[in-house]
């Protein structure tokens, strides 16, 4: 006669069980390992810091740019990088050493 509480007893197992398997494959999918150094971005090449893309951000929105963003940046020496920019819609590179001194900034290839 009891068959009512016998049935919500099983639903209650059936709920658990399945919160319990769900709770297992979720943390199943998370990984603790991270990548190999050489398999992570940004490797390949060496980029500016952003400091010195910020100065040649600065440097071509005192020019008259409006508004400028850093796109990609690459060393070009020991002691040079080029950064290209985003000015307003067009493209400028911006040549500077690594103590700050920007060195050349002229249109960007299209």
């Amino acid at each position: 006669m009891n068959t009512r509480n016998d049935r919500r007893c099983r639903i209650g197992r059936s709920a658990l069980a399945a919160g319990v398997l769900s709770l297992a494959a979720m943390l199943g999918a998370c990984s603790a390992s991270s990548p190999a150094p050489d398999q992570m971005a940004r490797t390949a090449a060496d980029t500016a810091p952003a400091d010195l893309q910020l100065l040649c951000a600065n440097a071509a929105a005192g020019a008259g740019g409006g508004n400028v963003l850093p796109v990609t940046s690459r060393r070009i020496d020991a002691t040079t990088y080029q950064v290209d920019l985003n000015v307003a819609g067009s493209t400028r590179t911006c040549i500077i050493d690594n103590e700050g001194n920007v060195l050349a900034m002229q249109p960007g290839a299209v």
